[in-house]
């Protein structure tokens, strides 16, 4: 109990009362030799004391003992930065049962949960069999309905589904996440007015700058997902190749227009690979070695940095602001071993066998192991 301040606060609280010792042991039918030994950390009230002196005090008994249920953004922030940290140097079950403790003591800090949640579905694959990797989803599935059970905070919750039927995905339950999802998944519902009632009420409160900060958030997160649907979509047409050669065609000129590669490589490289295995796929090797070209210079930016951190540029001039006040900030989940970890992972799909002995390719490879 003192390692939750309970001395102390005893201490703090009585001295603020103007009271001795004396005053809050005869309060409390207690002996003064006993107020003493709490405000010294030598012993602790029972159930009943602390109850009676939480009431004495006008305190909650977390306020009274010193335990800190809800964690501030910075604090969040610093503990996924360390467990992220820990996944990369330490022993992968070692890092798995800190994340355990930590989402016990603070199991009732939802946005906290939700970044545990996420950093077990980026690290989940790091274990070394199949069952412990179910398991691990599972996990990811039990924190998610937990958060949706008790929590009020709509934002939280909605990320909380989405990640439910990422993990829900990976562990096969097709039919389940279906079900979840379809209700609220009709492009045309009308929730997405929300939006621009938002911005409509920013406007007539007279913050404008909020408004605009709002829908240049919003215009940034179309932008990325409008480049994540495109790969999906050449993905699903790569027997078309036509219309991906359309596709592939469009996108690149709108994150040529937004300057996608500088201001989020990522993203782009994720696109500019999935147009590498299309063409491949389709024995096109030209075109498929000038996408991974184009793939090797968007890894390349992210290798270069001192950090991985997102941003704004020029023309999302109000985005770091934004970005800031995301759970994460400007932290990227996965750092740079799990960037190389997945290329190897990547260079390996079937769909590069018909280039797999090219030269070009082969350096590209090489470029990457060499790095």
């Amino acid at each position: 109990m003192d390692r939750l301040k309970l001395s102390d606060n005893i201490v703090r609280l009585r001295r603020e009362r103007k009271i001795t010792q004396e005053e809050l042991a005869d309060f409390l039918g207690v002996t003064k030799a006993s107020v003493s030994k709490w405000e010294n950390a030598q012993s602790t009230p029972d159930l009943m004391l602390l109850l009676q002196l939480a009431a004495f005090f006008d305190k909650t008994i977390d306020e009274l003992i010193g335990y800190e249920a809800q964690l501030t953004r910075e604090q969040i922030r610093h503990y996924y930065a360390e467990l992220v940290n820990d996944f990369a140097k330490r022993p992968f079950y070692e890092a798995i049962e800190k994340t355990s403790t930590l989402a016990h003591r603070y199991y009732s800090c939802y946005p906290f949960i939700l970044q545990l949640a996420a950093l077990y579905l980026n690290h989940f694959m790091l274990a070394e069999t199949e069952e412990e990797q179910k398991q691990i989803l599972e996990e990811v599935v039990k924190w998610c309905d937990h958060i949706l059970e008790n929590s009020d905070d709509v934002g939280v919750c909605n990320e909380a589904l989405m990640l439910k039927a990422s993990a829900g995905l990976m562990l096969g339950n097709a039919v389940e996440i279906i079900d979840m999802l379809e209700p609220t998944a009709d492009p045309i519902r009308l929730a997405g007015q929300d939006g621009m009632i938002l911005v409509q009420a920013y406007q007539m409160a007279g913050e404008h700058e909020k408004a605009r900060g709002y829908i240049q958030a919003r215009e940034y997160m179309d932008l990325l997902n409008l480049v994540g649907d495109a790969a999906i979509s050449i993905w699903l047409y790569q027997d078309d190749l036509e219309k991906c050669r359309e596709t592939i065609r469009r996108i690149r000129t709108v994150m040529e227009q937004y300057r996608l590669e500088h201001l989020h490589p990522n993203v782009a490289a994720q696109f500019h690979f999935q147009s590498a295995a299309v063409y491949a796929a389709n024995r096109e090797v030209e075109e498929a070695l000038d996408a991974l070209r184009l793939f090797e210079k968007c890894v390349d930016r992210l290798l270069r940095a001192e950090k991985i951190v997102l941003h704004g540029d020029g023309y999302f001039d109000r985005l770091d602001a934004w970005i800031e006040k995301l759970p994460l900030g400007d932290m990227v989940p996965r750092n740079r071993k799990f960037i190389f970890q997945n290329l190897q992972e990547a260079f390996g799909r079937p769909e590069f066998e018909s280039i797999r002995e090219d030269p070009e390719f082969q350096r590209i490879i090489q470029h990457f192991t060499n790095h």
